[in-house]
C-alpha cells in the first residue's frame, strides 16, 4: 500500500490564487456581460521587448541546423548567461561574483521551495507576516511544522509581523532562528529594507549563524537610488544570504520561466556533527541530480535581456508598470483609502474602508466593481484589514479599474 505525504493535509486552505480564480470563474459564469478587470496576481501583461523576441527565435532556429543545435546544456546554465548578469546586474552594484557562484533555474518560485531540499529539518525558519505563500507552504509540505492553530500560524515557524506600525519591515526575532526569509521589494506590501535595515539583518545571520534567503525577484522596479538592489551590497552577505531573482516581471517571463540563485562559495552550513559545509556545493550537487536546465532558447533570450538595445526596451516596460503603479496609488488615495507601496514596487498595498475583511472587500470589489485584487489575508494573518493592487495590466484597463473604484467608494 502506498502512503501519501501527510504533511499536505495541514494546509487549511487551498493556495491563494486557485481559490481566487475560483470566485472569479463563478461571478463570470453567473454574470457573461461583466467586463471583468484583473489586478489581483502579478502576472505581465506586455509583450516581450523585440530585442528579447529575436534572440528567442534565433535560438530556434540555431536548433534547425547542425552546426548550431544545442542539446543539453550545463544543468546550471550556461556562462554566456551567468556572466551577463554578473557583469550587467551585479558589478554596478560593486558586488562581484563567480560565474560558479550563479544558479540559472526555471523560476524563483521553484528555487524558493527546492533550495529546502538542502537544509535539515530540524532549521528554525523565521518568515515574515504577511509573505508570499510558498515561503509558509513549502515548509508545511516538507514536514518542518506543526499544525496551524486558530490564527494560521504553524507551530514550528517563527513569524515576524509586518504591519503599519513598522512600515511593513519585520523585527528581528526575538528568540535564535536558522533560517530567515526576506522579500524586498516587498510582495505583497511593496515595502524596501534600506542599507541600514539589511545591514541588522545581516549582523543578526553573522551572530548567530543563521542564513538568509533573500528573494529579489522585484529589484529591477526599485527607483529610489538610495535602496539597495542586493543584499550583497551589504557587507558581510556572502557569509550568510541566498539570493533569488527571477526574469518573470524584469523582463515578462511569466510564461518564458527563467530565474536565478546566487549561492556564494565561502557560505557554509553545519553538518549535523557540526562541521562546516560548503552550500554552494550543496546546491551544485542537488542542481545536477534533479534538474536539466533552462532550454537553451530561454538562456539565450533571457541574456538578451542585458544587451544594450534588450535592457532600454526591457526597463520601457518596466517604466510601463510603474506608471500604471502611480496611476492605482494615487487614484485610490484621492479616494479617500491608504494606500502604501507602488513607488519601488508594482505592487499597491491598501487598508480596506470601513474594517471590512479582505475577503469581503474582494467580493465587494468583484461584484460592484469587477476588478479583482488579491486579499491580504491570503498572505498571513497580519494582511488581514488590506488588499493588494498589481499594477501588472493594461493601461487602459487600470484607469478603468480605478476609475470604478473611486465611483463605487466615494
Amino acid at each position: 500500500m502506498a502512503f501519501i505525504n501527510d504533511n499536505y493535509l495541514k494546509l487549511k486552505a487551498g493556495y491563494l490564487f486557485p481559490e481566487i480564480g475560483r470566485r472569479v470563474r463563478t461571478f463570470s459564469e453567473a454574470n457573461p456581460q461583466a467586463n471583468v478587470i484583473r489586478l489581483g496576481i502579478g502576472d505581465v501583461t506586455r509583450p516581450l521587448p523585440p530585442a528579447i523576441l529575436k534572440a528567442f527565435h534565433d535560438a530556434v532556429d540555431d536548433l534547425s541546423r547542425v552546426e548550431t543545435f544545442a542539446g543539453y546544456g550545463p544543468e546550471q546554465g550556461y556562462d554566456w548567461l551567468i556572466n551577463a548578469v554578473i557583469e550587467k546586474s551585479y558589478k554596478p552594484l560593486g558586488v562581484s561574483l563567480a560565474t560558479t557562484e550563479m544558479f540559472i533555474s526555471d523560476g524563483s518560485k521553484c528555487d524558493c521551495a527546492n533550495i529546502l531540499d538542502i537544509f535539515a529539518l530540524d532549521n528554525k525558519v523565521a518568515i515574515g507576516d504577511p509573505v508570499y505563500p510558498v515561503y509558509n507552504d513549502t515548509n508545511v509540505m516538507i514536514g518542518r511544522t506543526g499544525e496551524a492553530d486558530d490564527k494560521g500560524y504553524y507551530k514550528g515557524i517563527v513569524y515576524l509581523p509586518c504591519t503599519e506600525e513598522n512600515k511593513f519591515i519585520p523585527a528581528l526575532p526575538t528568540e535564535k532562528v536558522d533560517i530567515v526569509y526576506l522579500c524586498f521589494p516587498n510582495n505583497p506590501t511593496g515595502a524596501v529594507a534600506t542599507r541600514d535595515e539589511l545591514k541588522k539583518w545581516v549582523d543578526y545571520a553573522l551572530a548567530n549563524d543563521a542564513v538568509i534567503f533573500f528573494d529579489a525577484a522585484y529589484e529591477a522596479f526599485i527607483t529610489d537610488p538610495s535602496i539597495p538592489h542586493s543584499i550583497y551590497e551589504i557587507e558581510g552577505a556572502k557569509k550568510c544570504a541566498i539570493e533569488f531573482r527571477s526574469f518573470s516581471k524584469t523582463a515578462g517571463f511569466t510564461g518564458v520561466r527563467c530565474g536565478l540563485v546566487v549561492i556564494p562559495e565561502e557560505l557554509t552550513a553545519r553538518t549535523s556533527s557540526g562541521e562546516p559545509y560548503s552550500l554552494n556545493k550543496l546546491w551544485l550537487r542537488r542542481t545536477t541530480t534533479k534538474f536539466n536546465g533552462a532550454s537553451y532558447p530561454v538562456q539565450k533570450a533571457a541574456a538578451a535581456v542585458y544587451s544594450d538595445e534588450g535592457w532600454r526596451q526591457t526597463r520601457e516596460v518596466i517604466d510601463y508598470y510603474m506608471e500604471n503603479a502611480r496611476i492605482i496609488r494615487e487614484g485610490l488615495a484621492d479616494a479617500g483609502l491608504t494606500v502604501y507601496g507602488g513607488v519601488n514596487a508594482p505592487y499597491i498595498w491598501l487598508r480596506t474602508p470601513g474594517g471590512m475583511t479582505a475577503w469581503d472587500f474582494f467580493d465587494k470589489l468583484l461584484t460592484e466593481c469587477n476588478v479583482v485584487g488579491t486579499p491580504g489575508s491570503g498572505f498571513g494573518p497580519s494582511g488581514e484589514g488590506f488588499f493588494r493592487l498589481s499594477a501588472f495590466g493594461n493601461r487602459d484597463n487600470v484607469i478603468e479599474a480605478v476609475d470604478r473604484i473611486r465611483k463605487n467608494l466615494t
